[in-house]
């Protein structure tokens, strides 16, 4: 499935203001529209390191009324999260009706680096694939809204991204010894990803590709999707901000997979 995601794809900045400005008045709009209906709503990211992650949920979090949400950021299980089944952490993170929890990164991490760096044991990540779909089903079928974001880079452009973040001095700090490691076990991971993304793709909880070499185009992507996602589920068609200015002045919106 990454063989098929077109990296080249790119977005100039103007266009990315204008769409950027678009989408995240749409998910202010939205975000009311969770709070009345009272749906619980998950979001997941998962990626490559620097993939771009924490760029999107900030994009994505910027207008939204910050009452209505939380980000947790996940990373290896501590204290009594370590002592019990890896989704218990999950299960007691869930969002009350109303609200977003946005994870940076989840628990698709049992079939990723617990698998890749031995973490869990071949039998526990491969019944995890069935685990993890009957969780999501479980999460649909009481009213959840969920929407997974894998953010595909190229090996070539997360080494820029490496070397970009050890040259700047406010990025130095999320640039780590793990973050290389990682990077030597890429085809490793690539195969750990594939299956993944066939397994735990389903008609209720599908993941959403986006393609990340460009930051630009792939926070425009994520938002124009998410706008779609939660549309479809609230059933609730958020206003278009720039449609009275587009036709006033003649302009045409940018055109981005989310609104073609």
């Amino acid at each position: 499935m990454l063989e098929t995601i077109d990296l080249t794809r790119t977005l100039d900045r103007e266009s990315y203001v204008r769409e950027l400005t678009q989408r995240q008045v749409q998910l202010r709009e939205l975000g009311y529209q969770i709070y009345q209906q009272k749906r619980p709503v998950i979001i997941l990211f998962e990626g490559w390191d620097a993939a771009g992650k924490g760029g999107a949920i900030k994009r994505v979090t910027e207008k939204i009324d910050p009452r209505g949400y939380t980000v947790y950021p996940i990373s290896a299980p501590e204290g009594e999260d370590k002592t019990r089944h890896y989704l218990y952490r999950f299960w007691r993170r869930l969002p009350e009706r109303g609200q977003i929890a946005i994870f940076d990164r989840s628990w698709y991490g049992r079939v990723l680096v617990e698998r890749v760096e031995g973490f869990a044991r071949e039998k526990e990540w491969k019944r995890a694939f069935k685990e993890i779909n009957s969780f999501e089903r479980q999460l649909r079928d009481d009213g959840a809204i969920m929407a997974k974001f894998w953010i595909h880079i190229s090996r070539e452009e997360q080494l820029r991204r490496f070397e970009e973040r050890k040259q700047t001095g406010y990025k130095a700090w999320k640039l780590t010894d793990e973050d290389w490691r990682n990077r030597e076990k890429w085809e490793a991971y690539e195969e750990a990803v594939e299956e993944m993304l066939v397994k735990t793709s389903t008609r209720t909880a599908p993941w959403s590709l986006i393609e990340g070499n460009d930051k630009y185009w792939a926070r425009t992507k994520l938002l124009s999707t998410l706008v779609q996602v939660l549309s479809d589920e609230l059933g609730y068609k958020p206003q278009d901000p720039l449609k009275s200015k587009e036709a006033k002045h003649g302009a045409k919106t940018p055109i981005h997979p989310g609104n073609e």
